[in-house]
Order: C-alpha cells, then sequence, then structure tokens
C-alpha cells in the first residue's frame, strides 16, 4: 500500500491535468459560481406602468409600488405595445398594466386585478417584481378595508387598525432570500463530486498511455487491487483535504453563505460522499481508455447531477426511472444533507437517512469499482503493455 500510495502521489503531482481537478475546481469554480450570482438581490429594476384608469387611486397604486427597494418606476406608457417596446429595448424589464375601472371596482369593494408582465431573462428581477407588488396590493387592500369599515361604523377604527392579518416570511436558512445562498451550498458537493470522479478517471486513462508520455508504468505490481485502491484513495484523499475544507467552509464563510452547522459533523458527514465519488470514478475507469476520455464522457453529466439533485426539480416529482438514477448518485444525498446541515443547523444525528444511504452507496460503488478495476482495467492495461513489449 506504502508503494501504490507514493507512486500514485509521484504520479498525480506530476500530472497537470490531474492536478487541475484536484486544485483548480476545489478553489476557482465556487469563487467563480459565487460571484455570478453575487449580489443575491437586485434592487430598483426598472418597471414600466401601464395605466387605463387615471385615477388618484391608480397613482397611488404606483407611488407605493416605486416606493419599494425591489422596483423603480421609470415612466407610464401610453398602451401595452409602447410598453413592451420599453422592455425589448431594456430600458425596462416589467410592465404592470393597470386596467380600466379600477378605482371603480375597488370603490364598490368588488376585486380588481392589476397585470403584471416580467421579462424572464433573470428570474431574480421577476422574483422582485412578485414581491413588491404583492406586498403592496396586500397593504393597499388593508387600507381600503380599513377606510370602508370606518365610513360604516366610525368607532370601529379604535378597535382595529393596521393590517388584520399580518405575513412575515422568514425564509429558514436563507434569511436574505437570495438566490445565491440558495443555490450554491447545493451546487459546492457537484463540484466536489465532479472534480473527484474527473480527477480519478483521468488517472486511469494515464494507466492507458505509455510511460514515455505520463511517467507512469501502467502494470500494477501491486497484487491486491482492493488494497490498490485503498491507497490510491488515501493519496487522494492527502491531496483533496486543504481544498475540501476550503470549498466547503471558508467559500462559504467568504460570501457569507448560512452557515449554522456544527463543522466537524459536516465533515463527518462529508467522508462517505467523498469515498463514495472515489468509488465511481473508480467504476469510471473500465470506460477511459484515454486521458482526453473524461471530458467527452463526464463532463457533459455536470446538469444531469444537477437536475437530480433536487435543487431546481423536487424529487418527489420526478418519474420513478428518474428517482431510481438520482438515488445512486452520491450528490442527491449529499445536497440534502448539507443544506440540512450548513444552512439549517441539523446534527448529524438529523440527517440520517442520508449519512446512512451515502454508506449504502459507497459500499455498492467500491464493489463496483472492485469489479471494473479487476476485470476490466487490469486485463486491458496488461494486454497493451505485452503489445508494446512485443513491438
Amino acid at each position: 500500500m506504502f508503494d501504490v500510495y507514493c507512486r500514485e502521489f509521484k504520479l498525480v503531482t506530476h500530472d497537470v491535468g490531474i492536478m487541475l481537478f484536484f486544485i483548480f475546481l476545489p478553489f476557482v469554480y465556487p469563487i467563480i459560481y459565487s460571484l455570478i450570482y453575487n449580489p443575491e438581490l437586485v434592487k430598483e429594476v426598472p418597471l414600466v406602468i401601464v395605466d387605463h384608469d387615471r385615477t388618484p387611486l391608480s397613482r397611488e397604486l404606483v407611488r407605493k409600488i416605486d416606493a419599494c427597494d425591489q422596483a423603480h418606476v421609470i415612466g407610464y406608457a401610453a398602451d401595452l405595445n409602447e410598453a413592451r417596446h420599453a422592455v425589448n429595448s431594456h430600458k425596462a424589464y416589467g410592465i404592470l398594466e393597470i386596467p380600466e375601472g379600477f378605482a371603480r371596482k375597488n370603490g364598490r369593494m368588488e376585486t380588481a386585478n392589476a397585470v403584471l408582465y416580467g421579462e424572464m431573462s433573470l428570474l431574480l428581477r421577476y422574483k422582485g417584481f412578485l414581491i413588491a407588488t404583492t406586498n403592496v396590493m396586500q397593504d393597499f387592500s388593508t387600507e381600503l378595508m380599513t377606510a370602508k369599515i370606518d365610513d360604516i361604523a366610525p368607532l370601529a377604527e379604535t378597535v382595529m387598525s393596521g393590517d388584520p392579518l399580518p405575513i412575515d416570511n422568514v425564509s429558514m436558512g436563507n434569511i436574505r432570500s437570495g438566490f445565491d445562498s440558495f443555490i450554491m451550498p447545493g451546487v459546492l458537493i457537484l463540484i466536489l463530486q465532479q472534480c473527484i470522479i474527473l480527477a480519478v478517471g483521468m488517472a486511469g486513462g494515464a494507466r492507458h498511455e505509455g510511460a514515455r508520455l505520463t511517467g507512469y508504468d501502467p502494470v500494477n505490481s501491486a497484487p491486491s487491487v482492493l488494497l490498490t485502491m485503498i491507497a490510491q484513495t488515501l493519496c487522494y484523499i492527502t491531496i483533496l483535504i486543504v481544498p475540501v475544507i476550503f470549498m466547503l467552509h471558508f467559500v462559504p464563510l467568504i460570501f457569507r453563505f448560512p452557515m449554522a452547522g456544527n463543522t466537524l459533523e459536516i465533515f463527518a458527514f462529508i467522508l462517505p460522499l467523498v469515498l463514495a465519488s472515489f468509488g465511481v470514478g473508480f467504476t469510471f475507469q473500465a470506460l477511459v481508455t484515454e486521458r482526453e476520455s473524461v471530458f467527452v464522457l463526464w463532463v457533459v453529466t455536470s446538469l444531469i447531477f444537477l437536475l437530480l439533485s433536487g435543487l431546481i426539480w423536487p424529487l418527489y416529482d420526478m418519474w420513478p426511472a428518474w428517482r431510481a438514477l438520482a438515488d445512486i448518485c452520491p450528490s442527491t444525498w449529499g445536497v440534502e444533507g448539507y443544506i440540512k446541515m450548513n444552512a439549517n443547523g441539523a446534527s448529524l444525528s438529523q440527517v440520517g437517512i442520508p449519512y446512512r444511504n451515502l454508506w449504502i452507496l459507497t459500499a455498492v460503488w467500491w464493489v463496483a469499482g472492485y469489479c471494473a478495476r479487476r476485470w476490466v482495467v487490469r486485463p486491458a492495461t496488461s494486454a497493451r503493455t505485452g503489445n508494446r513489449q512485443a513491438v
């Protein structure tokens, strides 16, 4: 095991491609992705108004929306076509259309509707418009209801004032309701899984190439496949310790992501995720015959793993086949447990199901990796070496 450890360490540290996955991905990718979604909230997004009612009530509605942090009214448009022209020219990113009879319906205590159109190139803008209009409409309804009650019973105002049904929305684990704090904790787990599988896959591809190119003899002299896998895993973990600590602890600290969990328990939870990812990488080596194959065969799966993680598509709403595929992915359970621990402060015992499933996946993928290395990778590398020696 020590011989394999030293040989693998020499291979990895002298291979720029493998070190790219072990160093560049954990250190650079989280920073790049976090900066893309920073700042997390958008404010003063331009909004154009189409007011067909032209009443003091409609102007009061527009004034209150303009007072919100999320929206900034840049002016009025004569009709919807003119407002669409402003959106198409990127002078505004939303349209609020107030229909004729808005004030009259409010005076009759009837339902009065206003239509919001959002330009969907960035969902954060639409979210800001939706929050602003919803809060203003709720506040507007409260004021109208209080005024109507005061007209009917003047003394009722002394009994009831303000919002009769106040709503205080606090997003647990993401108090600022920011997009970066929502998606990046899960993306960090996906980056960790991808960098491990890509690095192990590229190391497997290097074994199929000549020693003259890689400085590595593809024929493994160690008799035990399992001990070889363990030694290589220990070597990779040695290199990954600092990048993983930086990615899972210091990146949330730098960008002020939610950090409510216990650090030691979080890394204890991450351990089976890392081991399961190594098992996937060893299994993946059966398909990699060249170093460049990892880019063709694996990089394209990044979006698939993001989809299967449950971040953008709820797991309970997936088709059974997709859900079964998600269950065998270490990142699916890793994302679920890491978010619960890091963002919501759950303990290791409270994420028992994901933690147990990660250990099960570790055993399953290591068995699959052993079979791939024992009956696919080792015979293939021995055959290639034998052919070279014969030539």
